[in-house]
């Protein structure tokens, strides 16, 4: 990889991996604490950051694709992981594999 090509392998991971931290901690933090212990402002402020994220993630997508050169069904895969609990984790560890890279 180019040194180009690993910053923005890096920049997507750690984007993605805050986006699926964010997701998780929405599904089972907040939404417990506002269901059983009413609690709404939890899901407010995480589900907000979690906006956040999931807008950035998605801009990130289709830079990340064209700067590393990924197939239709790489990129496929990555937008459909940022829509399922462990998504993201699961298209990263993935990646590594795939690239043969320690990011």
């Amino acid at each position: 990889m180019t040194p180009e090509q690993t910053t923005w392998a890096k920049r997507f991971k750690w984007i993605s991996l805050l986006e699926g931290i964010s997701f998780l901690v929405l599904l089972f933090v907040a939404m417990p604490l506002k269901y059983m212990m009413d609690m709404p402002m939890a899901v407010k402020i995480v589900g907000w950051a979690h906006g956040l994220l999931f807008i950035l993630y998605i801009y990130t997508v289709f830079p990340t694709a064209s700067k590393l050169k990924w197939k239709f069904s790489r990129t496929f895969f990555a937008l459909i992981a940022s829509i399922l609990p462990f998504g993201p984790f699961i298209f990263d560890r993935n990646l590594r594999k795939s690239q043969h890279v320690e990011l």
